[in-house]
């Protein structure tokens, strides 16, 4: 059963991907990510010497602060910026800058839902802006499923608010696609198939789980091309420096 959308896309279809980086001067590498109306602004600051008390000062740390376009932050936004930084942390290679912070601001400039994968993206592709040394890059979703058991992607923020339930995935792009050549000590983690975070609101079965992630996965390879080709002049440099 197929269910009309308001913007008059099909259930697989994603809302127009737009990329920008360089977008600010005083940060170290920033970049613009929207998907249809919902934009969002992330700054990359570092990485500073030093580590909070609670990180390991023998690896790399993330901080990430998260500004909602109005008002203070709440429990929602905290959740976010615990998801973010676990996120980051993930494909960060932690282990080449031991003992600094990197420091991860993200702006919301609109929010027209799948705000959190949004901001996973635009993150993403400001810590290549900055060099900041990655496993991999990551591209992230969110899978909607409705009362039907209609799975839809990338949903608006009044097709958030009408589903059972939603699902935000974040899968990685090639391995090779950021790796300096001494990383290679990031060897055997065959992370192309991965999945590295999955977080689910509302109550949806292991088959709706799995039927999501399905077309998460089919859908973000159209995102991964995206992501790669509008950072490919940073990535090309990045390689002429590692070598």
């Amino acid at each position: 059963m197929e269910i009309d959308r308001a913007d008059g896309r099909n259930p697989n279809q994603l809302r127009p991907l737009s990329c920008s980086r360089g977008v600010l001067n005083r940060a170290h590498g920033s970049a613009s990510w929207a998907q249809g109306s919902t934009q969002v602004l992330a700054a990359v600051y570092g990485p500073k010497a030093g580590t909070k008390k609670n990180e390991n000062p023998e690896k790399a740390s993330v901080e990430v602060i998260w500004k909602p376009k109005t008002g203070q932050i709440g429990k929602q936004e905290k959740e976010y910026e615990m998801v973010l930084k676990r996120t980051l942390q993930s494909i960060c290679i932690l282990t080449i800058h031991p003992n600094t912070t990197t420091s991860v601001i993200v702006q919301v400039v609109h929010d027209d839902g799948a705000l959190l994968p949004c901001a996973i993206n635009a993150s993403c592709a400001a810590l290549v802006d900055a060099g900041i040394p990655l496993k991999h890059l990551a591209v992230a979703i969110c899978c909607c499923l409705a009362d039907s058991g209609l799975v839809m992607l990338d949903p608006t923020k009044l097709e958030e608010e009408k589903m059972k339930a939603f699902v935000y995935l974040v899968l990685p792009n090639s391995i090779l696609s950021v790796l300096p050549e001494e990383s290679s000590s990031v060897k055997g983690e065959q992370m192309e198939q991965g999945l590295i975070t999955s977080v689910t609101h509302g109550v949806m079965s292991v088959d709706d789980y799995l039927h999501c992630l399905e077309r998460g996965r089919a859908a973000t390879s159209k995102m991964s091309d995206f992501l790669r080709r509008n950072l490919q002049p940073q990535l090309s440099s990045d390689s002429s420096k590692a070598g």
